[in-house]
């Protein structure tokens, strides 16, 4: 029956109920106003948390249920302990137990020892009571008695009712640092051309990069999301985002270069047809256009991968062993390979394939054998090749710069595989702001907190190895995620969304684990709406932080110019802005008015605003002596020149110069809030490997970087 209690009750417990699921029932949003909530989106919000609630009325009940479920949850489903030492955990046990009750608990360490020990209750100390549905209930804390190495562990609990269980994460207070200051190039692979790829760049050209960066003396290369995607199928969902990926646990085989494939040499129908003239005519006028064309791409490199393919399967070789441990050291490949294959078996989405695929359940015999087949194969090539070039960027310095994505696509095989992790009925995105007035969402299904904590974070660690292993650097999308996430309902706007907050410090215990382990560099973006509390636990857990020029520039006459901070990955922009050329010349500001980015905005004041930066950047690298003479009629060379200067005089560990900038490109790689109608993802660089890496004016640039990132701060200009 309906609950009888009326609205105005139900409001007020309604927000208690959010606040229960940690759902920000009020946020601040860019001007600093206070948004409230709306209670319908609250409601909907709390549905996909999994709250039993539909309306109003559903919510007395609702809220009963969930205090009495968090009480009655004697341990926590994860705790942290951090550098390892000597620390309590804490138990919601009755109050009526004995202080002569024992408590048996046991804790397995990563390797599998194990250690027992026994608590009296008597011994414990009480923290806080709280009387639950009449039923007295303290939380009581007790020592560990030892030290525990670094890892993921299991802390088991006897003596209350069931055993009780739950993932002790033991972790190093702060990620892996820079050892010493650094610059690096960056560019999107795809956008990376040569003589010798297909178009779109490859793992070789990224190897030639890589080669070619470190002989000018810089040691890490960045690049986009490098993850599977939906390219190929006509009827799969086509989507060239590398922030929308397929899966966060897979390489893209877009990537592969197939020249380098060891079964080319034995499989003469794949020399055939490499030799052909069509395929050689659709090579040339792939490498001819302008753009990367995804779908003519990969249909193209298909064929020869589909070949190498079935000459690998049909014929014993040395590599079968390599192909059989790498599969066996993955164990969710074949999983994958089934996913792929049934899309193309039925070119649909998986919401829409026959029952019980669509609920996860994939046989061999559900899928085209050759199909399955083929996924592994490309997904063994591609490890090959980028380990390769991983193992080489390593040996110059840190190595590659690599990014991973906030979200996945929903259709993708993530969501498919987890989905009672996944929040599918609504999607992430940002709240309206000064550069998109009308919010954004991003499309993609949240991760829900609380599931992926019963499961000890098993996905999330899984994706963030697949990285780790081949990373140097990881830049963390959006790190504000590890904190909160802004929630938009399904078929609302995105004024309607709802921050729900995450379980930071166990994040950033996983996040700081894995990264000494790999001994890998950990760079939150942390760009745009920015809580107050986010830096302060980025800089006490070793994340660096982005400092972007002309993110920094100010945009009030009162404001000076933000400094460099000392723990940061500094750079000029990021792929999501104009390049600098673009910036400077007011290409930017003009691009979003006519694409409508901007139609509520006063263009006159958003003129104002860049010309405030602009004069702000003219005084501030005057002041700090990397421009002289008469700034004002500076060229954009020496302009451009001056910035990257200042940036690699900082203190920063770590410089990144994006190489469309040192030639002055006007055209950005994407433009955000906006969709097809825009070439995002898809322009490549305006010159190949092989002329860039000969142009003196780069040369020139990268030569005075690696100059001013050795010397001694003391010898330079004031940049911080």
């Amino acid at each position: 029956m309906p609950n009888p209690i009326g609205q105005v009750g139900s409001r007020s417990q309604l927000l208690q109920l959010a606040r229960l699921y940690n759902v920000q029932t009020v946020y601040s949003d860019v001007s600093g106003r206070r948004r409230h909530a709306m209670p319908e989106a609250l409601l909907h919000v709390l549905q996909a948390l999994g709250a039993p609630v539909e309306t109003l009325r559903d919510v007395p009940t609702a809220l009963r249920e969930r205090q009495q479920e968090l009480w009655q949850q004697v341990c926590s489903p994860v705790s942290v302990v951090w550098d390892g030492a000597v620390s309590s955990l804490e138990l919601r046990l009755p109050a009526d137990l004995q202080a002569q009750h024992v408590l048996d608990y046991s804790i397995v360490l990563e390797n599998g020892e194990e250690q027992h020990w026994s608590v009296r209750v008597g011994q414990t100390s009480i923290v806080e009571q709280k009387t639950v549905e009449g039923r007295p209930y303290v939380v009581r804390q007790f020592q560990l008695p030892e030290r525990l190495p670094f890892g993921f562990h299991t802390f088991r609990l006897e003596g209350v009712g069931e055993g009780r269980e739950s993932l002790l994460l033991s972790a190093p207070q702060k990620a892996y640092g820079l050892p010493q200051k650094c610059w690096g190039v960056f560019l999107p692979l795809y956008a990376l051309h040569s003589h010798t790829s297909w178009g779109g760049g490859d793992f070789s050209d990224l190897d030639k990069l890589v080669e070619w960066t470190a002989k000018q003396g810089g040691s890490v290369v960045a690049t986009l999301p490098l993850l599977a995607s939906f390219l190929g199928v006509p009827d799969e969902p086509f989507d060239p985002s590398p922030y929308a990926p397929a899966s966060r646990l897979f390489w893209n085989e877009f990537y592969i270069d197939v020249s380098r494939i060891p079964e080319l040499t034995s499989c003469q129908t794949a020399r055939t047809l490499l030799k052909s003239t069509d395929v050689q005519t659709e090579i040339a006028a792939l490498q001819k256009s302008s753009l990367v064309d995804y779908r003519r791409q990969i249909a193209l490199k298909r064929q020869v991968l589909e070949a190498l393919a079935h000459h690998f399967f049909a014929d014993p070789s040395v590599r079968q062993t390599a192909f059989a441990d790498f599969v066996e050291s993955h164990p969710r490949l074949e999983d994958y390979a089934r996913f792929r294959a049934a899309g193309e078996r039925f070119h649909t989405p998986w919401p829409e394939w026959p029952q019980p695929l669509r609920d996860g359940l994939l046989t061999d015999d559900d899928v085209p054998k050759d199909l399955k087949r083929y996924h592994l194969y490309v997904q063994w090539i591609a490890h090959e090749q980028m380990q390769a070039v991983a193992e080489k960027a390593r040996r110059h310095g840190p190595g590659l710069y690599l990014d991973l994505p906030l979200g996945v696509h929903r259709f993708g095989y993530d969501v498919w595989h987890e989905r009672d992790i996944f929040a599918t009925d609504v999607s992430c995105g940002a709240p309206p702001d000064s550069f998109f007035p009308g919010g954004q969402d991003w499309g993609f299904p949240p991760l829900q907190p609380e599931k992926s904590r019963a499961q000890g974070y098993r996905y999330v660690r899984a994706y963030l190895r697949q990285h780790l292993q081949q990373a140097g650097v990881l830049r963390i999308d959006h790190v504000m995620g590890l904190h909160r996430l802004f929630w938009i309902p399904k078929g609302r706007d995105t004024s309607q969304g709802v921050y729900v907050r995450y379980p930071a410090e166990e994040l950033y215990a996983i996040l700081s684990i894995e990264s000494q382990r790999n001994n890998v560099c950990i760079i939150g973006e942390d760009l745009g709406i920015v809580p107050s509390y986010v830096r302060p636990a980025m800089v006490r857990h070793g994340i660096q932080r982005m400092h972007v020029l002309q993110y920094a520039l100010p945009t009030q006459p009162d404001r000076q110019l933000q400094r460099v901070p000392a723990h940061s990955v500094a750079s000029v922009n990021t792929h999501d802005m104009a390049p600098f050329a673009a910036f400077w010349q007011g290409l930017e500001q003009q691009e979003r008015i006519e694409l409508g980015v901007l139609d509520s905005v006063d263009v006159r004041q958003l003129e104002q605003e860049y010309e405030r930066r602009e004069q702000a950047l003219l005084a501030v690298l005057t002041k700090k002596g990397w421009l002289q003479g008469q700034a004002q009629v500076v060229d954009l060379q020496t302009l451009y020149t001056a910035c990257v200067s200042y940036l690699a005089a900082s203190s920063a560990p770590l410089v990144l110069v994006s190489l469309e900038d040192v030639w002055a490109e006007t055209q950005r790689q994407n433009m955000p809030g906006t969709g097809e109608e825009q070439d995002n993802w898809r322009r490549k660089a305006r010159y190949s490997f092989e002329t860039f890496s000969q142009m003196s004016e780069v040369f020139e640039v990268l030569r005075l970087i690696n100059v001013l990132r050795k010397k001694d701060s003391a010898d330079l200009p004031v940049s911080d």
